[in-house]
This record gives structure tokens, C-alpha cells and sequence, in this order.
């Protein structure tokens, strides 16, 4: 099943500046974390189009905020990746102040999805990216993504891990292969919005 509201999407603009950002404003919900984390894959998932959102296997290559319109009612928003390292120290610092930007001069933030690979323990850059989101008090989840590739076993510690280290937060495992999980945080993006 997929909500209706998800069938009508649209690219609308990539931007590096807040103050660009697309006309009618709408309520929006961001999607950040680490290069190749599988953020393209996941809005590809909640759009139910192939290749819709570029993927690549080319950490880093994310380096716009992309805006896309879903059915007129919010945008759902991709933020570059972070933690990639083989980028120039002044363009990262470039990235940084961008997304520090837009985050924190935007009255239509409602949420930010911080994706974490499940297959792997939590990096210095997420831990830097949640405690700063707790820290100037912006909404956040965390989406436990390619769960597909580990065991349940491994992914009910991951996910306690989690929930011990932030337990105000919600922990949501998401894998491309799970329709389940695709239509659940479709779902929480609609009452997030609402």
C-alpha cells in the first residue's frame, strides 16, 4: 500500500541558500545523513518510483538541498551527505555552514530523518549531527536503513542500542525490500505534516 498523497511528486529546484527556497512555502521534512547511507533510496522508495532520486555508488556526489513536491501539500527535502572525507577542507566548510542554515533558519522545518547504515555502529559524524539536533532543539528520528542486509537478531540490538543511547527518539528500521516499512514512514511523514 502507498498513501495517495505520495503519488503526485515533483523535482521542483536545488538550492544552496534557505533564502531560495521554492515558492508556495509548505511544510517541509529533511532527510540527512553520511554519503551512502541510502537517502536516495529510501525517497525512491516513499515516492514508488525507480531512479526517481538519483543514486549513486560516488559518496559525496549529493551536494545541493533538493527539494520535491509531494501531491502540493509539503516537500520532502534531501540534504548532501556528511562524513565524506575526500572532499576539500573549503568546500566542506561550504556544506557545514549550508546546512547549518538551513536548518536552522527555517520556520517550515517540521522534521529532520537522520538515516544510519544498521550494518555498522554509530559514527563520530552522526553522534556530532543528533547532538547538535538535540542541542538547538530541531525535531528528529532516526531511520535504521538497509536493514535488509543484516540478520534480526543483529537488528533488534542495533535498534536497542539506539533507543539506550536516545531514548526520547524514535527508531525506525527501514529496508528497500520492506513495503511494510516504505508505508509506515509514509505515514509518519502525513502526521508530521498534518
Amino acid at each position: 500500500m502507498t498513501y495517495p498523497e505520495f503519488s503526485k511528486i515533483s523535482f521542483v529546484k536545488s538550492i544552496t541558500d534557505v533564502n531560495n527556497a521554492p515558492d508556495p512555502r509548505l511544510p517541509e521534512v529533511a532527510f540527512a545523513g553520511r554519503s551512502n547511507v541510502g537517502k536516495s533510496s529510501l525517497l525512491n522508495a516513499l515516492f514508488n518510483r525507480r531512479n526517481f532520486v538519483k543514486t549513486s555508488s560516488t559518496p559525496g556526489k549529493t551536494r545541493l538541498i533538493n527539494y520535491f513536491n509531494v501531491s502540493d501539500m509539503f516537500y520532502c527535502v534531501d540534504l548532501p551527505g556528511y562524513g565524506y572525507a575526500k572532499i576539500p577542507r573549503q568546500e566542506a566548510h561550504l556544506w557545514q555552514k549550508m546546512m547549518e542554515d538551513f536548518i536552522t533558519q527555517n520556520q517550515y522545518l517540521k522534521l529532520i530523518y537522520v538515516l544510519i547504515d544498521s550494518r555498522r555502529d554509530i559514527m563520530e559524524n552522526d553522534r556530532e549531527m543528533l547532538s547538535w539536533l538535540s542541542y538547538i532543539k530541531i525535531p528528529y528520528k532516526i531511520i535504521l536503513s538497509k536493514t535488509d542486509k543484516i540478520s534480526k537478531n543483529d537488528l533488534a540490538k542495533q535498534k536497542q542500542f539506539y533507543q539506550n543511547v536516545f531514548p526520547d527518539i524514535k527508531i525506525i528500521p527501514f529496508s528497500i525490500r520492506n513495503k511494510f516499512a516504505t508505508t509506515s514512514i509514509q505515514k509518519d511523514i502525513l502526521n508530521v505534516v498534518s
